[in-house]
């Protein structure tokens, strides 16, 4: 639709003086308030922005301004919009965030027009005889009920996915969770599983926690800077700005490992090229050099972590030579990395989807973290491992429990997890027991069962039934604010789209999912309103919680996706139990805040317990009062926390605790956001202690390791007494010692006074600081300087992975057979519900027919899977094709020349027909495509078969056509950064 670039200056809307009620376009206005002609020549020539004091003042008083968050990247930038009369007029950066610091990158730049875009959805419709037919809400939430409903009662409630999304706001997210259980499923899940899973679990099984350790401001402190499968540049432009800043003022050397020269490798001091799928053997092949030289930390080893003797044993086998037939990347070279590293700490380590998205994503992510506790990186300003999200809020839709192996906050699914989140809801937990179907695969019973990973939803619908532990196939598929183009497998995508009894859209957009599949009914769209039509929180990559005011009233009849949610409630008979602790405010919208107190009372476990709505918006309000490296509030009301209130803030809101800017820092009093490595993994391996080892946290008045803080090691350790009358009843009744719940009024003398039971510390010593709805446990621990979770060694050695060590393994769709022979992939197994295939796919031959390496990733102009970027005409402009990299060797043996039409062939048969681009980006052998488009498939244009005037402006076809088949081990993550094609022209 888009064919032309202009050369026109883009120009607001007139702004509305309160004076006189009358407008004047927005040069008149700076003119007047001091700007001259000159002025903005200027900044119109750098491409900035520029807001004088007085002008400033100027634009406050003539119209409102909502601050909110941009709704793309994990970076957290603040937007303050300019509001008149209702109406979004214009926008600014926030010159006062922290984190963006007066920048926005392009799609932060235009997301005013996300909101007031002309393609969204605007009524729900639905697919009627091959047409799409305008329906009412109450028609929409009743046909789509009454169907699922009555699949629920033949094929039971497994039957209906509820994938959620990484663009719901923390209490959407909690609250798609929580309204899932009440449903009776655990296949519910997000886009989590195909970006960051793999990270997840890797990071959290090694030391605790499965974030980023520091922050985007913290890099200002790193003496070097290791970027892998990462291009900041593009996907995360504003968090480049702090990379930079450490290059520059440090002196910091930038070290990027990519198979493919990015615009972020252009900023590398030492741009490394090697072998899409290698990165284990490449971060052995740097640790090679480290272990040869002693250049590792060995007293942080020592104390700090476990298991590194067995990582040593394995890297032995990586000799410079292996390293190099493996990877590609020359020996001499990572020695160079190598002692770069050793010779500039504290240094930092950030990967994004590159390191991932493979079979075996969960050994890199783990391999990148035993390089940082190796040199000792880890626990101090400067180092650690800043994993760089990719959507604004996929980290707090993580943390939420939008996942299908977990409850809000990691809780996972066992009987004392569901016991503990309905307590939480105050739910007879017998009642939430009976919505689940009564099946059990093996002793697992289908409440306490992984559901399916969205990104094996397909399977869920087209396996034999027999072959997938549920009772009966998906039936019926629910997209919140997903894009389905992001998945692998589009051809076979498309037919279990046409297979389903139901598939329901909700979107501000509508997604590829509206014209991917043939169907001719039993297809709705509903319009979801964006974020900027509601309020709530949202968790930026660095754990920071900041509030979005609402900046205008939902559009058209699109609706908040909370709203949508008691919507559904309501027709499935369950809304008064899911809301019995949060109000329903007028047009039937439950009460943000009040959702935001629930998660409060129950997600102790990351510290999601301090971040009440007042003290997040008193943040929000002193962004000015923040500074803008340690994030550390100086005077003003914040006096003391740290932006955001990273979790975790623990405690209650009223304990005040200030956040942690930097996971495990010894170096701080835990009551000041310091914290140890945590006691997850117990206290004893094969032995071996897997405590820390004389070393604690500042104040600690336990001056060695110890594991994480119950109620009975409260009693042991003689702190018990420090408990309030009232927390002592809270622990009580948890523990089943007390038949009633405590209120919160004041509680009278306990069984703390007087002859104390016999079985007393049997029944209640087992309560902990997970559990401890009132929070005493925390409180009382960090009162003696201790973390709540224990003091232990990190693990480099996960015993309870399918490579405890991580190794290289091939992908499955590998050119070098005789790799494959050397490091072969996994034997077929089943889990997460499904069969998963990868020694029977490893096994055939594939590289003569289809002999180049594709990999995939992101561009600066677009975001996911671009429906809502390339229906924003100010960024559909800048890139109108989809197109696919090919290195110039490549193009010439190919007779491929710049900008022809080429198809792109996958070996499971999937083709793209793309323009081509020559370049040095990718070396030979390598192909790249971005993974935003959409609405072409294998040559076709769908374009007619979006709603009228709902098509993006830019459509294309998605690389994930001809990607191809592959699952991490641990997580079900898609393997998208090594497979095979072939090409040819047009």
């Amino acid at each position: 639709m888009l064919r032309k670039k202009t050369n026109g200056v883009a120009r607001r809307a007139g702004i509305e003086t309160q004076s006189t009620k009358g407008t004047m376009d927005r040069r008149s206005f700076l003119r007047g308030s001091g700007l001259t002609i000159g002025g903005l020549t200027a900044i119109a020539a750098t491409g900035g922005t520029v807001t004088a004091a007085n002008a400033q003042e100027a634009v406050n008083s003539a119209v409102k301004t909502v601050k909110s968050v941009c709704t793309h990247c994990s970076v957290g930038c603040t937007v303050i919009a300019e509001v008149d009369n209702g109406v979004w007029t214009g926008q600014e950066p926030g010159w006062d965030s922290p984190f963006n610091l007066g920048s926005h990158c392009a799609k932060g730049a235009s997301v005013r027009e996300h909101a007031h875009g002309e393609r969204r959805l605007r009524y729900p419709m639905k697919r009627e005889n091959g047409e799409w037919v305008r329906i009412s809400w109450d028609q929409a939430i009743n046909e789509i009920g009454d169907q699922m409903m009555s699949i629920r009662e033949e094929s039971g409630p497994d039957s209906v996915y509820w994938l959620g999304s990484a663009k719901h706001n923390n209490e959407q997210a909690y609250l798609f969770r929580k309204f899932a259980a009440y449903w009776g499923t655990n296949n519910v899940d997000h886009q989590a599983r195909i970006c960051h899973s793999t990270t997840v679990a890797g990071v959290a099984n090694t030391w605790g926690y499965g974030a980023m350790t520091n922050s985007y401001n913290d890099i200002h402190k790193s003496k070097a800077i290791f970027i892998i499968g990462g291009n900041p540049a593009e996907a995360h432009p504003v968090s480049l700005l702090h990379v930079l800043k450490a290059k520059e003022e440090n002196n910091a050397p930038l070290i990027v490992c990519d198979p493919r020269f990015t615009r972020t490798a252009a900023h590398a001091d030492e741009y490394v090229r090697f072998r899409p799928g290698s990165d284990v053997a490449l971060v052995w092949g740097i640790l090679w050099h480290i272990f040869e030289n002693g250049w590792e930390d060995e007293e942080f080893i020592r104390t700090r972590v476990w298991g590194m003797d067995q990582i040593r044993d394995e890297v032995k086998k990586w000799d410079p030579e292996e390293v190099e037939r493996v990877t590609g990347t020359p020996g001499s070279q990572l020695e160079r990395v190598a002692r770069t590293l050793a010779n500039n700490r504290p240094g930092t380590v950030i990967w994004c989807m590159g390191g991932t998205q493979h079979t075996n994503g969960n050994n890199n992510t783990r391999a990148y973290c035993i390089l940082q506790l190796a040199l000792g990186n880890m626990g101090t300003a400067g180092g650690g491992t800043n994993i760089f999200r990719g959507h604004d809020n996929v980290q707090g839709a993580t943390d939420l429990g939008v996942l299908a192996d977990t409850l809000p906050g990691y809780y996972g699914l066992s009987d004392g997890a569901w016991a503990h989140w309905a307590r939480v809801w105050e739910e007879d937990i017998d009642w939430l027991k009976g919505r689940f179907s009564e099946a059990a695969f093996g002793d697992t019973s289908m409440m306490n069962l992984n559901g399916i990973p969205v990104s094996r939803w397909i399977d869920g619908v087209l396996e034999d039934s027999e072959n997938i532990d549920q009772p009966d196939n998906t039936r019926a598929m629910v997209l919140w604010g997903h894009a389905p183009n992001s998945q692998t497998r589009q051809k076979e995508m498309k037919t279990a789209m046409e297979k389903l009894d139901l598939m329901v859209v909700v979107d501000p957009y509508p997604t590829v999912s509206a014209v991917l599949q043939d169907r001719t009914d039993g297809v709705y769209l509903l319009p979801a309103c964006t974020q900027f039509e509601t309020r709530g929180s949202v968790t930026a990559s660095n754990r920071s919680l900041q509030w979005r005011d609402k900046v205008v009233e939902p559009l058209f009849e699109s609706l908040p996706d909370h709203t949508i949610i008691a919507k559904f409630s309501e027709k499935f008979g369950f809304h008064d139990k899911i809301f019995r602790n949060i109000a329903i405010d007028d047009g039937g919208e439950p009460n943000v805040e009040d959702i935001t107190r629930e998660f409060n009372r129950g997600m102790w476990t990351i510290g999601y317990t301090g971040q009440s709505p007042e003290r997040m918006k008193m943040h929000m309000a002193n962004q000015h009062t923040f500074d803008k490296t340690s994030l550390r509030a100086v005077g003003g009301p914040a006096d003391g926390d740290y932006y955001g209130l990273p979790w975790p803030s623990w405690g209650t809101a009223e304990m005040n605790h200030p956040g942690t800017a930097n996971l495990y820092d010894m170096s701080l009093p835990v009551a000041e956001g310091g914290l140890t490595f945590r006691a997850r993994f117990g206290v004893e391996r094969d032995g071996d202690n897997l405590l820390a080892e004389g070393v604690y946290s500042v104040g600690s008045e336990i001056e060695d390791g110890y594991p994480e803080f119950t109620m009975q090691m409260l009693i042991d350790l003689g702190w018990d007494g420090d408990l309030t009358p009232y927390e002592r009843a809270v622990i009580e009744w948890v523990s089943g010692f007390r038949d009633t719940r405590p209120g919160t009024e004041e509680v009278g003398e306990t069984s703390q006074t007087g002859e104390i039971p016999s079985d007393y510390s049997d029944k209640v010593g087992g309560v902990n600081w997970k559990t401890d709805l009132s929070g005493g446990i925390q409180r009382v621990a960090i009162a003696h300087g201790c973390a709540p979770f224990g003091n232990a060694k990190a693990r480099a050695v996960v015993w309870t992975f399918p490579d405890p060590v991580p190794l290289h393994r091939e992908p499955l769709y590998s050119n070098r057979r005789d790799l494959v022979a050397d490091y072969p992939t996994y034997d077929d197994r089943k889990f997460w519900r499904v069969p998963t295939l990868y020694k029977s796919i490893q096994e055939n031959d594939f590289s003569e027919d289809y002999p180049i390496i594709l990999t995939s990733g992101r561009l600066v102009e677009y975001e996911g899977g671009g429906d809502e970027t390339r229906s924003n005409p100010w960024l559909a402009e800048l890139q109108q094709d989809m197109f696919v990299e090919i290195n110039t060797r490549d193009a010439n043996n190919l007779g491929v020349r710049e900008g022809a039409d080429v198809w792109v062939e996958g070996p499971e048969g999937g083709k793209v027909k793309v323009k081509a681009m020559i370049t040095e980006r990718v070396g030979a052998g390598v192909a790249f495509m971005p993974f935003h488009f959409g609405g072409h498939l294998e040559g076709v244009d769908l374009r007619d078969k979006y709603p009228d005037g709902a098509d993006p402006y830019v459509l294309g076809e998605s690389t994930n056509t001809a990607q191809t088949y592959g699952y991490d081990s641990v997580t079900q993550m898609q393997e998208t950064k090594a497979t095979l094609c072939k090409i040819w022209t047009a």
